[in-house]
């Protein structure tokens, strides 16, 4: 085996690096903040012959094993301006930014457009992987350019925004370059004009239970943390990923015969001849919401959210997923997909 960079600790409890506090354990495991120790990193695994699993801000993971190989977590931090003007702003976000605060220091500095993606959970390098998106707002279109890291090539590369093939919780980095690359930085191109989306339901309501007829984006950030924190349990309080379920889209004529069954279920367009159903919505109507099974369930106020009471493992929540999965499919036709990365 290779000599092991002083930065890397052998057999590590992962638990408080992935936010559903599943605990266990890598063989190896280390936190790089600058290039060459990402190079050293990837090196000793290489010659070890070592697997190796990067990790972001942990927020979008399910552990259901010991990881026997070497896993890095991506901790470089900077906020860099490339370039400004009157109207707009060109920033260069290291990878292992905290994603919240991000957005918090966007909103002070008065640049604009991510203020409805407030208080989504894990890292900046992380967020352009599944195209986070929230309160009608997606991350691609504010993506200007990624760096990363090609394993296979060995060298860092950019790839401008436009290629990234962003979709509905989609990217390349899901895709063709899935496994391939670690991102180091993403480069965002923000306004200086302001501009805030309020056309969110839940939004507008909160904005106007609070008199704010004409909203700053700062207005629109705190509405949606107040509506994320109602929803939403807290990951260091009880374990959980966020939503562990995508919104199915279906074709228009399935969507058609399932409102014979239920007139209500709701909709949004997502194309010609396709509609996004909510997969909150048909968990919570098939009656899984608040389902406890032993240290894990479904949280009370949310049925895309699944939750560790404490002391589940990484198995017994896909369990529980499948026999959700299952159940949707069973009743409705639509087969849930996860969300998360089930390692």
């Amino acid at each position: 085996m290779s000599e092991k960079p002083s930065f890397i600790s052998s057999n590590v409890s992962l638990k408080n690096v992935n936010t559903f506090q599943i605990e266990q354990n890598s063989h190896f495991f280390g936190r790089v903040q600058k290039e060459d120790e990402l190079l050293d990193a990837l090196r000793f695994a290489e010659e070890s012959g070592l697997k190796c699993l990067i990790l972001g801000g942990g927020s979008n993971l399910l552990l259901t094993a010991d990881f026997d190989g070497l896993v890095l977590k991506i901790d470089n931090r900077s906020i860099i301006v490339l370039e400004e003007k009157p109207d707009r702003v060109l920033l260069r976000v290291s990878a292992g930014e905290n994603w919240h605060s991000f957005v918090q220091h966007c909103l002070e500095k008065a640049w604009f457009g991510l203020e409805n993606l407030s208080l989504i959970p894990g890292s900046v390098g992380a967020a352009p992987m599944q195209n986070i998106g929230a309160y009608g707002m997606e991350i691609g279109p504010w993506i200007h350019t990624i760096r990363y890291y090609h394993r296979e090539k060995k060298t860092f590369e950019t790839i401008p925004g436009k290629d990234c093939q962003f979709g509905y919780r989609e990217s390349i980095f899901k895709h063709e370059l899935k496994g391939k690359v670690i991102i180091w930085e993403v480069d965002f191109e923000l306004s200086r004009i302001p501009a805030p989306s309020i056309g969110y339901g839940d939004i507008k309501a909160v904005l106007e239970n609070k008199g704010i007829a004409r909203p700053e984006p700062a207005d629109v950030s705190r509405a949606v943390v107040e509506i994320r924190q109602s929803k939403l349990p807290d990951p260091a309080v009880l374990g959980n990923a966020g939503s562990f379920f995508k919104n199915p889209v279906i074709p228009a004529e399935q969507y058609e015969k399932l409102k014979t069954q239920w007139p209500e279920i709701p909709s949004y367009p997502a194309g010609e001849g396709v509609v996004k159903v909510p997969a909150g919505w048909l968990i919570e109507k098939a009656g899984w919401k608040g389902f406890r099974d032993g240290h894990c369930g479904v949280h009370e106020k949310q049925a895309l959210v699944l939750v560790n009471f404490g002391g589940a493992r990484g198995r017994d929540i896909l369990c529980l997923a499948e026999k959700i999965m299952d159940d949707i499919e069973t009743k409705t036709g639509i087969r849930l997909q996860p969300e998360v990365n089930i390692v």
